[in-house]
């Protein structure tokens, strides 16, 4: 029998199944949709095959691949998490609870629902479209501790909250939870789109328990980033210490080559403190809150990079217990055998990286898989069955790269709405937007020609240029410009802006609006690509009107 045509396209293709016969084919709708059934058809006979559920990672479900993006915020008690999410939605939330003691003693779920209220952990792991299902396996001491805080709130239609209990520090840390805390965490860690780590200016200190927190977001770097809190608290020269000591703890316990993102600010709606960084704060919110809103545009991609890390770690794992079963004896000695297998698992791990070419970046901790280990009969762990590998291999060379495609055109075709609501409709609009009224947008809502103000200044100046025809050439100009000490880079787009007309030759107009340009780059501001037409000089524009206002102004 001939073979059907395998039909490619961004929003479907057709799947030919192995063994020659043709079987109907498959069409995926979504992105969303190929992920799920890749992980069910591909992955997941792997990961059932060799324990990997048991080892590693609970088996998704067709939650986790259809959620909202989620937000984790994890910092010590009092830093100010459950305020920051307050400060995001600008209104209270249910079982929201705000001191300066250890408040929050519980995970609370903050999501969007059309009835304001709340549901208790043992309920919500039992509601199939909740991604929570698996947190079933931390017991009731751990889920008497989470609730799910539903509200109809605008930002919650994007994306949800996580909120953490306060982590302890000194003595406190000794208190056991009743469920392994760091656990719960990497649970998260592996779930969610972005990870914040809330630090308070006055509590940089990381407690071993923050310590073992961040290190369960082991192999989650990119989703990581860190908000110093109530940065208004102190004054520019403290801050630029507390943020020094910030970098060097976190350096101690995030070991990685980049330097993590560090966003400061004072995420609450109340008077600033210290108003000189005001302006600094200002833009990194706004970057904060960039960082948030582009969420939902990557949540696929996120979808799909950590289904590419769960295959990688399932292959590893399928290697290590099949070579584990291949060691043991058939009949005496298992016990003895299987002691000396977990001491040489470092060597094993390096016995599986030369023979299968695997990075060692993609194996599991070692001391961790050793202490599992202890409690299996390796004689009882399934052999190598290639077929498997094979399947989860052809998923990441080809399956994989049509998802990347159908990604960017559903994109194309219908933008992910961003964020929006809450604190992130705050500024945007209106002359509280950033950079209103800064910079180059400086003037674009006054009568007169912003220029104007200093020109007296620039025209003594350029009357000392020694202009002919009224008009001072590129080199009289440039020594000038020059005394600014910017580069010629910039000196060349500023001359560009100001020289209106193109003839090579600055009027006293062109040449006021050249010195305004430098005053504004010089003050720390962006030059746009094109003149904006409030700053384009009286005698060079189109409309009388305006020349009338400025001769007006003049006299």
């Amino acid at each position: 029998r001939k073979h059907q045509p395998v039909f490619i396209s961004m929003f479907s293709w057709v799947k030919q199944e192995q063994g020659g016969r043709n079987k109907e084919g498959e069409m995926y709708q979504t992105v969303t949709e190929g992920l799920q059934t890749l992980y069910h058809k591909k992955l997941l006979p792997l990961e059932e095959h060799y324990l990997f559920h048991d080892f590693h990672s609970p088996a998704l479900e067709a939650a986790d691949f259809q959620s909202k993006p989620m937000v984790l915020l994890v910092g010590q008690y009092s830093t100010g998490k459950t305020t920051f999410i307050r400060y995001l939605l600008e209104q209270d939330f249910p079982g929201m609870r705000i001191g300066p003691e250890p408040t929050t003693d519980g995970f609370i779920a903050v999501m969007y629902g059309e009835n304001e209220g709340v549901v208790p952990g043992n309920a919500l792991v039992v509601d199939p479209k909740k991604p929570f299902r698996k947190l079933n396996a931390f017991g009731n001491s751990f889920l008497n501790r989470f609730i799910c805080s539903q509200m109809p709130n605008q930002v919650l239609q994007s994306i949800s909250i996580i909120d953490t209990p306060g982590i302890l520090s000194g003595e406190k840390q000794r208190i056991s939870r009743g469920y392994d805390f760091a656990e719960v965490l990497r649970w998260f860690g592996e779930r969610v789109d972005r990870i914040i780590l809330l630090f308070d200016a006055h509590k940089l200190d990381i407690s071993d328990e923050f310590s073992e927190a961040i290190r369960a977001f082991k192999g989650q770097d990119d989703k990581i980033r860190v908000v110093l809190n109530k940065a208004d608290q102190v004054d520019t020269q403290q801050l630029m210490r507390v943020y020094g000591a910030l970098m060097w703890s976190l350096g101690k316990v995030i070991n990685t080559p980049e330097v993590v993102r560090v966003y400061l600010g004072s995420f609450w709606a109340k008077p600033l403190q210290n108003t000189e960084n005001r302006r600094l704060f200002e833009a990194e919110s706004q970057d904060l809150f960039r960082d948030i809103q582009s969420l939902p545009r990557n949540a696929a991609l996120r979808k799909l990079n950590d289904l590419i890390k769960r295959a990688r770690l399932a292959k590893v794992h399928a290697y290590i217990i099949s070579y584990l079963k291949k060691e043991m004896p058939s009949l005496f000695g298992r016990e003895k055998k299987k002691e000396e297998l977990i001491m040489r698992l470092p060597e094993i791990y390096t016995i599986l990286q030369r023979e299968h070419h695997i990075s060692p970046g993609d194996f599991p901790n070692v001391a961790k898989m050793q202490d599992m280990l202890q409690h299996y009969d390796f004689s009882k762990f399934p052999s190598l069955k290639m077929k498997l590998i094979e399947s989860v291999d052809k998923m990441l060379a080809s399956k994989i790269a049509v998802l990347m495609a159908m990604i960017r055109e559903e994109e194309s075709k219908a933008p992910p709405a961003m964020v929006s609501g809450g604190a992130f409709e705050g500024s945007q609009d209106g002359p509280f937007g950033q950079g209103y009224g800064e910079g180059i947008s400086a003037g674009a809502d006054a009568e007169d020609w912003i220029v104007s103000r200093e020109k007296h200044r620039y025209d003594e100046i350029f009357y000392m240029l020694m202009p002919v025809n009224g008009k001072i050439t590129g080199v009289n100009a440039k020594k000038e410009m020059m005394n600014s000490r910017l580069p010629n880079t910039v000196l060349g787009k500023i001359w560009k802006l100001a020289d209106c007309d193109r003839d090579g030759m600055l009027d006293d107009e062109e040449f006021a609006l050249a010195q305004h340009l430098i005053k504004i780059k010089l003050e720390g501001y962006e030059l746009p690509t094109e003149l904006p037409d409030h700053l384009v000089p009286p005698s060079h524009r189109k409309n009388a009107t305006a020349d009338a206002l400025y001769n007006h102004s003049e006299d």
